[in-house]
């Protein structure tokens, strides 16, 4: 079995890479190209490098996108490349709806031209249910995105969507909520908020303050490993078919911040500020998950909570 993923340099394309070639498969990534070549963005690889092989791609450019399907035919395509930083999608919505819109088409049309039996997983996102009327969120509740991110990939879902009604194509979404990992970018506010208290804890007191945003929109956070279990199921079912993937459990920023003081470094509501600047222009008061389907039909559930995942980011020695 053949697999081919992109964002494998990511939290999740690196921990799907580890998981499929236990699973035996001959592992394919694509990455993009960059003016310097950053040996951070394959930090989370280096225990596999030698077991995988990794395509330089804009997956942008149709041709190169085509190419690769083309040369390789995988049986399994994990598309988790994408702009997923909810605030910049704001900031640069153009680029946002470019790789995420026209990146999914690509590889879509790609598969339908070039390798038409490979299967093929969309990255979705609880964004894509924006501003809800109901919770908790399942395969039924209808979206209503209110970021340029959650707006491409809501989109992004109706073009999976529409190649599998339209072509018969093997094409699904997972709807994931969020999930964290000690391998976490650090843009993304569970690692930033870490991040800051170890190195205060080690070098002492900070005269720039951690700032943040909204800390108290309620989110549905699990762990990223589990995560790419939920993708690889959905790519086995006997039909191809949509699900959501998420714990049921919400918590805030401000439960984080509280759980580092009372385990980790006491003083350390005394080093928060709450920033305009670091305010989404328009944000999502709460995202729940209800997971019942993906538990019924392939037997997944969420096995680590959420301090769990805390502790394990804290203590993680990169």
């Amino acid at each position: 079995m053949k697999a081919l993923i992109t964002g494998i340099t990511g939290q999740d394309g690196s921990y799907l890479a580890e998981l499929l070639l236990s699973k035996g498969y001959e592992v394919y990534g694509i990455s993009r190209r960059v003016a310097v070549d950053d040996y951070l963005r394959y930090i989370r690889l280096k225990n596999i490098m030698g077991k995988i092989k990794i395509f330089t791609c804009d997956i942008c450019s149709y041709q190169q996108v085509f190419n690769i399907i083309n040369q390789i035919k995988p049986d399994e395509i994990y598309h988790l490349a994408a702009q997923s930083f909810v605030k910049a999608s704001f900031d640069d919505e153009f680029t946002t709806f470019k790789i995420n819109l026209e990146g999914t088409e690509n590889i879509l049309s790609a598969i339908k031209n070039a390798s038409p039996k490979s299967k093929f997983y969309f990255a979705g996102t609880s964004e894509m249910f924006g501003e809800v009327r109901q919770t908790p969120q399942n395969e039924d509740t209808p979206f209503n995105p209110v970021s340029p991110y959650g707006i491409s990939k809501t989109a992004g879902y109706f073009l999976t969507k529409m190649y599998r009604e339209s072509y018969n194509i093997y094409a699904v979404t997972g709807i994931l909520f969020n999930h964290e990992s000690e391998r976490r970018g650090s843009e993304f506010v569970t690692k930033k908020i870490v991040n800051y208290f170890k190195n205060i804890s080690r070098i002492g007191r900070y005269s720039n303050k951690l700032e943040l945003g909204n800390i108290d929109a309620k989110r549905d956070w699990g762990y990223s490993p589990e995560y790419v279990e939920a993708m690889y199921l959905m790519l086995h079912n006997h039909v191809p078919k949509d699900y959501v993937v998420g714990t049921g459990v919400i918590h805030t920023v401000k439960d984080i911040i509280d759980h580092i003081a009372k385990k980790y470094y006491a003083p350390a509501w005394e080093y928060v500020k709450v920033t305009e600047t670091n305010l989404r222009p328009k944000d999502v008061n709460i995202l729940c998950a209800d997971a019942s389907r993906i538990k019924k039909d392939l037997g997944w559930e969420y096995k680590t909570d959420f301090y769990t995942i805390i502790d394990r980011m804290y203590n993680y020695n990169e």
